[in-house]
Order: structure tokens, then sequence, then C-alpha cells
């Protein structure tokens, strides 16, 4: 696999950035007519005999060679034995308008979720064997309406991940204690599994801890319904991290509007509460932290080839709506901020040395070590 690896930065790529920047100067409009698919949703068809017992139906597994969940910056290993077992799900790598919902040979969105699996995941090689699935995720237009093809897209991507963490939870080791991680779409799925899935099953008593990054979750609306709390401090275990990274002034309109007039389970309403913001440089929900505290936040080089990590770049504070701002002028990790300072495409990337640690403190205070 080709090494483009902080094209996890291209996860969203140029349409999301052509996007945003038409964002600026014409409005939501012009995005949403240049990202939402004008056809009817109709459901992608299938591998001929897809199942997730199949290696060929996930971009990393422990048995799967050329790994890349395995990668690590230089000075860095990936365990040779891991502990746990996590299962994580990538976020939006189809940016088409042609389908509401991405066929799995469609090589451009496969070859950037895997860079997302590379960069995103990587943070936990060191305490578990990852399993990530590929699935019909939902074209990024589809979260740009409000017309039912999305939601249709959306619940047609959700069987997928279903579908896969039931292969997970069949086939990793069961003595083992179970990470939960995503990003953006990614967690919406996860957060939809934990609801639905989780929170009464069995494994629930596994989970070490659950990586709900980059989309919003109400403390008052969504926390009650995932079956773990939100993690309060840093050596706690069985419980919810979440955040979503802005620079200074933030203009988190994007976000907010949108979560403002959405609902939780059983129609609480979302409007004005507050959002769980767990800061990963402390471990700690509502929490603030100067640069000193980040252990290493991943840079590419000049042609995008490798990354490397370098501490001290960020410092981090949840602000009393719940997101997580990292000060004015953050360091240059490419050109793909988002409107209103949004570091979405960077909330693992920021902070990827900080999450390295937190997953191990956490694992070893699941095991009471």
């Amino acid at each position: 696999m080709a090494q483009r690896f902080l094209w996890i930065v291209a996860g969203l790529t140029v349409l999301v950035i052509a996007g945003a920047l038409a964002l600026r100067i014409w409005g939501n409009e012009l995005l949403r007519f240049t990202s939402v698919p004008t056809v009817a949703f109709e459901e992608i068809a299938a591998p001929e005999g897809m199942t997730y017992a199949d290696a060929a139906m996930w971009i990393a597994r422990p048995d799967i060679g050329d790994n890349p969940a395995l990668w690590t910056p230089e000075g860095i290993a990936a365990a040779a034995e891991p502990g746990a077992a996590m299962f994580f799900v990538h976020p939006t790598s189809f940016l088409e308008r042609s389908a509401w919902n991405a066929p799995l040979d469609h090589q451009d969105s496969q070859n950037r979720a895997a860079l997302f699996v590379r960069s995103q995941a990587s943070a936990f090689n060191n305490v578990a064997a990852i399993w990530a699935p590929k699935y019909r995720q939902a074209t990024f237009g589809a979260f740009l309406t409000s017309r039912e093809d999305a939601d249709k897209a959306l619940d047609f991507a959700y069987r997928d991940v279903l579908a896969a963490y039931e292969a997970f939870i069949a086939q990793a080791p069961s003595d083992r204690p179970i990470l939960l991680a995503a990003h953006s779409q990614g967690s919406l799925h996860l957060i939809r599994l934990l609801q639905e899935r989780i929170a009464g099953a069995p494994e629930r008593g596994r989970i070490a801890a659950a990586y709900v990054v980059g989309w919003p979750v109400s403390i008052s609306a969504d926390l009650p319904g995932l079956g773990l709390p939100g993690c309060e401090t840093a050596d706690q275990a069985g419980c919810i991290l979440s955040w979503q990274s802005f620079g200074e002034p933030a203009d988190p309109k994007m976000v907010t509007d949108v979560y403002d007039a959405s609902e939780g389970p059983g129609g609480v309403s979302r409007a004005g509460s507050p959002m769980l913001c767990v800061n990963p440089l402390t471990g700690m929900s509502g929490s603030e932290a100067g640069r000193d505290s980040n252990l290493g936040t991943l840079f590419p080089n000049a042609d995008l080839t490798e990354a490397d990590l370098r501490p001290g770049a960020v410092p981090a504070r949840c602000d009393v709506r719940g997101l997580l701002l990292i000060g004015e002028n953050p360091p240059n990790l490419g050109p793909y901020v988002l409107f209103g300072n949004n570091y979405h495409v960077y909330d693992y990337a920021l902070f990827w040395a900080n999450i390295r640690a937190d997953a191990a403190r956490r694992l070893a205070a699941f095991n009471g070590s």
C-alpha cells in the first residue's frame, strides 16, 4: 500500500475543502448542490458470498498482511502480543454524488478508508489487535440534507457495521477486553451500535473504553442510552470518550445548528444541551491542559508519504458547550481545516500519542493493574 499517510487529511479531500470554501462565499445551498446525490436511494449490491467471516471484508484484522493499523511513527512500535481486541469504524471516505452508498469495490474510497485506519486506529496498536471492517458507507452528501434518502443510506451503512460487529464478537478472543473506537460517520454508527446492540449485551462488561470521536454526544439526550458513562477521570475504565476539535475563535454553527434541531433516543431534544467533552490531553471530562501535556501530534512530511510525532504542538480545553478548543494559531497540519476553524479532520492526529497513552491507562485500570 502506498504510504500516503496523512491523506487522513484527504479523508474529506478536495470535495469537502472546496465545499468549505464555497460555504464561506455562497452558503449551504451550494455545498448541498455539489455534494448531495440527485438520484433516488438504491441498495448497493453486496459482493457475491459477502460475509464478515472472510478476511477480504476487513481493512484491518489480526490475520491480514500489510495491515494498515500496524503503522507507527519512527521510534514507536506496535505490541507484539496485544492484550485487547478493538472494533474500529472508519469515517466517511466516499465523496461521490452518483450513489447514496459506497460500493465495496470503489477503489478511491477504499484507499482513503485504509489511510484513515493507518492514521487513526494505529493509535491503539500498543494495546489492541484492531479489527476495522469495510462497509457500504453513506456518501458525504447524506449529511447535508434531510431527505429520506439520506436516512435510508445511513440505515443501510449501519446494517454492514452491525454485521461486522457480530463477526468481530464471534471471532475475536472471548477472554480479552474490548476497545471500541470510531470517527465521524463511524462514530454515528458506533453510537447506534452502543444503543441498540451493546448496552444490554453480555460483552458490555468486557468494554474497557469507547472512543466516540468527531460526532456530538449529548450528555442529557444520548449518554443515558449508551450503556456506559462518560469518562470523568483519567484512570476510569468502562466509559466513553468524545471530543470535537476547534481552533479559536471557533464558529461551530455548522455543527450546533443541526445538533440543536435534533433529538436523541426516545425523542429527547438535544437543543442547548452540553456535549460530552473528554479532553484527550488529560483523560478528564470538562478539563483544560497546556501544550506541555501534549505527548505528540502527527505532522506530515512535505510530500505526505510519512508523518512524524512532535510533542507540545497544541493545548486543549473543553468549553461550556462541550467543544474541544485548541487555542489560537494552531500549527499547520495541512490545508484541510473546515469552515468555522473546525479541525474535525485532525481529531486523532492532534492527540495521537495521548490517545495511545489513554488507551493503555484505561486498559490497565480495567484489568486492575
